[in-house]
């Protein structure tokens, strides 16, 4: 297959990457990113693109993808509801309706948060909005679309990229080892997703565990 990923110079991504490009199942990478992950191989291309809401001048090299691994996002830490509803919501919905436009047989897959509120109501600000990005994507006629919803993660060998408190995921998995994976495991329940016609929407923990 040949795959679209956005967010690699992220923790998520670059992990989601790395596993990518050492899979066999995976004939080409296009990396979508504001900046470069630096990351040399035969099997990536990279586009660096300024505004993810308008893909219209880079149409010609996102052509032809079986599917999009969207692992971009932002923390809402410090971050006030309408900023993090533009960059969370605005922002992945424009990218995920131009991508379809150009690939009607893309499969989607977006990667959200435990405890994501899908009911869109409750009292927890990042919650109610990936709820809404889950909500609104599922209803997009791309030919598959998943939301996983990893939690803790821990990182990859090879990782330039790690979350400031990924240690505490080590912790965590710790003394706790079923609430936590791996982004290996990660990428390849996304390979493994595409594939198959058995998978249900929204994926938590366990779900992206058994499916890897």
């Amino acid at each position: 297959m040949k795959v679209i990923i956005t967010g690699a110079t992220g923790m998520v991504g670059e992990g989601v990457l790395l596993e990518c490009l050492q899979n066999n199942k995976v004939e080409a990478v296009l990396s979508i990113s504001r900046r470069t992950a630096d990351i040399p191989h035969p099997k990536l291309k990279e586009l660096l693109v300024k505004d993810f809401t308008d893909l219209s001048e880079v149409e010609a090299e996102i052509r032809g993808y079986d599917a999009c691994f969207y692992c971009a996002g932002v923390s809402s830490v410090g971050m006030k509801e309408d900023k993090y509803r533009y960059i969370t919501y605005d922002t992945t919905l424009a990218f995920a309706k131009s991508l379809l436009k150009i690939n009607p047989e893309i499969s989607f897959i977006y990667v959200s948060g435990g405890s994501t509120d899908s009911t869109e109501q409750g009292k927890v600000m990042w919650a109610r909005v990936k709820g809404k990005t889950e909500n609104d994507l599922a209803k997009l006629p791309f030919k598959k679309e998943y939301n996983f919803r990893p939690g803790g993660m821990t990182t990859v060998a090879g990782q330039k990229h790690a979350n400031p408190f990924s240690f505490v995921a080590k912790i965590i998995k710790f003394f706790a080892p079923s609430a936590v994976l791996s982004l290996h495991e990660v990428g390849r329940a996304m390979i493994h997703a595409v594939e198959r016609d058995d998978v249900k929407n929204i994926l938590e923990i366990k779900d992206i565990r058994a499916l890897a």
